[in-house]
């Protein structure tokens, strides 16, 4: 009984990862915006600014122009999609069938998820400061974000990586026959 206990909770040590990227976006950001002012920045290296900037839309700003509505809207997007992947998470046996980079990826989707969630729900914006560009470029600076987004691309990277390294369970039977 105690094992069946144990085995079914093996998958909320993966929320560990998520609650580590969640504190480290919530403290880098509220060190930022305790030592900037909205549109402030600072050179850190010939390519690397920290500039505060607020989004009030999804990524790169998109619907950031819209009337209000898009805070509710991305709200409620990201709750449901943080509950489908909590729910693929618990799904995975919690990495207990060989599959913890699968589950790694979740974890770090759903710290960033948790991080930007919060920033909505409280300020109605998301807290952006990394900014990249090319020196000597023509080119524009990448768009300012944050410890959270890039959780979130990692993340989501490693889980296109991971739909082609597995063959589906259908397929490996079929091929054993």
């Amino acid at each position: 009984m105690l094992h069946a206990k144990t085995s079914s909770l093996n998958w909320l040590r993966w929320l560990t990862i998520s609650a580590i990227v969640l504190a480290v976006d919530q403290a880098t950001k509220l060190a930022v915006t305790a030592n900037f002012q909205l549109g402030e920045g600072k050179v850190v290296t010939s390519f690397f600014n920290l500039v505060l900037a607020y989004n009030k839309g999804a990524g790169f700003s998109f619907l950031a122009d819209q009337g209000g509505w898009q805070r509710y809207f991305l709200i409620a997007l990201t709750t449901a999609i943080s509950a489908g992947l909590l729910w693929l998470l618990k799904s995975t046996h919690g990495g207990s069938q060989g599959n913890k980079w699968l589950c790694t990826a979740l974890a770090l989707v759903l710290g960033g998820a948790f991080g930007n969630l919060i920033d909505r729900i409280a300020y109605g914006h998301v807290i952006d400061f990394i900014q990249w560009y090319i020196p000597n470029s023509t080119l524009p600076p990448w768009p300012t974000f944050n410890i959270a987004d890039s959780a979130i691309c990692v993340g989501a990277v490693m889980m296109v990586i991971d739909s082609f390294r597995k063959q589906p369970v259908a397929e490996a039977s079929e091929a054993k026959v």
